[in-house]
């Protein structure tokens, strides 16, 4: 049997700047300055329309409210940056080939045919309830999921009424009648003493309510938990939780000072509720929470691996004969490595015991020799 040739003994792991050639060994692929100024036009075409979206959305602005501008204004932020690092993402080599096989699964008419359950069930699995985190901890996955569906209710709710695209009007001025409208047509109406609407005005504190404890929890695991303190950064791992809370803790606040201090301090915890907000929302591409962005990616190529099992395409080590993952997998990683010219990819043909097994054997009969 042929041995795989060893992999390189050292590679940089430098990022290359936007002023560097691009990476030697990459080719066909864009260099920094093309993939900076992709990625800042596809940051400007999403903002331009999202700032369509809000003067349209708000009705020529007659629905938009002036106090609520910082925020929108976040949001365009939010949007560009978004755009801007999704572009450079993908324009990787191995991001690119996931991105676009995982697209082609899901619009792939044979899939819905074979599986037509599969997507959904992926998204509802793998998205929503991150069943994937339950086999680590199950204190984890609780606590992701208050983060996560306190964000969702959050987002739903915020965004709407920051573009001016939900409304909350009453004939009398004062209630308790309201009417919900979106973009000026009326959706519901409801009393506001009731639990209807109960729920529609206190949206947000419930959200609050939900993301507290599982960012608390995360903070608290961070300053304990040895393992999760070695690797971490203060910028990238506890800043987005602090800012949760402190989103969070100063939402609850304002709905105390109005209901039990009168008014009290509303002024300055609005303020620096708002402050924490669009920090948190201009954060969001460049820090931790841009996973959010990236994870409905990862479904596609789920879906790109599930159906290859189910045509049992599958792909077994060379030397053990241990399933490795799907022959189509397998096959879109060698691509990755043919177009970095990493000149190893055979080795994506063994299993992680057999690579190890491998490489000893090849040091001990072509190096370690030479000692003798």
């Amino acid at each position: 049997m042929t041995e795989p040739p060893a992999p390189p003994a050292a590679a940089s792991n430098a990022a290359p700047t936007l002023d560097a050639p691009p990476p030697a060994g990459v080719a066909g692929g864009p260099g920094p300055r093309s993939v900076a100024r992709r990625a800042t036009l596809a940051g400007t075409i999403v903002s331009v329309l999202l700032i369509l979206a809000i003067v349209f959305g708000s009705r020529m602005l007659q629905d938009f409210d002036s106090a609520l501008l910082p925020y929108a204004v976040a949001t365009v932020f939010l949007a560009f940056g978004v755009a801007y690092r999704y572009t450079v993402w993908i324009s990787a080599p191995g991001a690119r080939r996931l991105f676009k096989q995982g697209w082609r699964s899901l619009f792939s008419a044979d899939n819905i045919r074979k599986a037509p359950t599969a997507l959904p069930g992926m998204i509802a699995t793998y998205l929503g309830f991150q069943k994937f985190l339950g086999a680590r901890s199950h204190a984890r996955w609780a606590a992701h999921q208050l983060i996560f569906w306190g964000c969702i209710l959050a987002a739903l709710i915020t965004f709407p009424l920051t573009w001016g695209w939900f409304t909350f009007t009453s004939p009398s001025g004062a209630g308790p009648g309201y009417a919900m409208r979106i973009w000026g047509i009326k959706v519901i109406g409801f009393d506001s003493l009731n639990i209807l609407g109960w729920l529609m005005f206190h949206g947000l504190d419930i959200a609050a309510v939900l993301v507290i404890p599982g960012a608390s929890y995360f903070l608290w695991r961070r300053m304990k938990d040895r393992g999760a303190m070695t690797g971490q950064r203060f910028a990238y791992d506890l800043v987005p939780l602090i800012a949760l809370i402190v989103i969070s803790v100063t939402g609850l606040l304002l709905t105390f000072s109005s209901i039990f201090l009168h008014g009290g301090g509303y002024e300055f915890l609005a303020i620096l509720h708002m402050v924490s907000v669009v920090f948190t929302l201009i954060y969001i591409p460049f820090g931790k929470f841009f996973h959010i962005v990236q994870r409905p990616a990862a479904v596609g190529m789920q879906l790109f691996k599930y159906t290859a099992r189910q045509d049992e395409q599958l792909f077994h080590c060379k030397r053990c004969g241990q399933l490795i993952d799907t022959a189509p997998y397998v096959e879109n990683l060698k691509g990755t490595m043919r177009d970095l010219k990493l000149n190893f990819e055979t080795w994506t043909e063994y299993c992680p015991r057999c690579k190890r097994v491998l490489r000893g054997t090849a040091y001990l009969s072509d190096v370690k020799k030479g000692f003798n």
